[in-house]
């Protein structure tokens, strides 16, 4: 089987998103994909971020993660996008990023790749569901393949999101079943992304 590159790029506040993003990593490398693990640009100002205590510790013991880039898509064959709900939303910091690349979509070079992604929220509810429709918004108009777990895993009976892993997580960081469920969706991307490959290829 040819590799599968795999990009996921996440934005986190306080460290939520960023478990998920590492459990996704794992399991898309132990589905044997070749994988970039790639934070987007903090864009709040210093003194708000410093006002902060669980945010600005998570800005400094995040320092040495690579930004993403245009230059992630491109090498990607899939990408896995995750983000805090903001009011239903994705976070603007993870939109300022996808709103920078017009070029790339312009140029056709975001199109036929597999997109999915994860999110976590503070309450049940808090918003989840629509955050992850919303991002798929954007891979509609990329001319992308969405790949999400839907109930392919018994974990997904127990998470209960067929839209992609959200972790509802309070005061507390993503509990063990929010974990597998992200394995498992980027095992699951990986082995979809690597049929679609041989198929192209045959």
């Amino acid at each position: 089987m040819e590799p599968v590159n795999v990009a996921v790029i996440y934005y986190s506040t306080s460290g939520n998103v960023h478990a998920l993003a590492q459990a996704v990593v794992e399991g898309a490398r132990k589905a044997g994909a070749h994988v970039r693990l790639r934070k987007v640009a903090e864009t709040a100002p210093a003194e708000v971020v410093d006002a902060h205590p669980a945010w600005a510790r998570h800005h400094r013991d995040t320092a040495e993660v690579a930004e993403a880039g245009h230059g992630d898509l491109e090498w990607a064959d899939a990408v896995l996008f995750g983000t805090p709900t903001r009011f239903g939303n994705p976070a603007a910091q993870l939109r300022q990023f996808i709103d920078t690349t017009g070029p790339l979509w312009f140029a056709g070079k975001l199109a036929d790749k597999v997109y999915s992604s994860f999110t976590a929220s503070n309450t049940a509810h808090g918003g989840q569901e629509s955050t992850l429709l919303a991002l798929g918004n954007t891979f509609y108009h990329w001319g992308g393949v969405i790949v999400p777990p839907g109930y392919t895993d018994p974990v997904q009976f127990t998470s209960g999101n067929p839209y992609g892993t959200s972790a509802v997580v309070g005061d507390a960081e993503p509990g063990e079943v929010s974990l597998a469920a992200a394995r498992h969706q980027a095992r699951r991307v990986v082995e979809v992304t690597a049929a679609l490959k041989a198929g192209r290829a045959a």
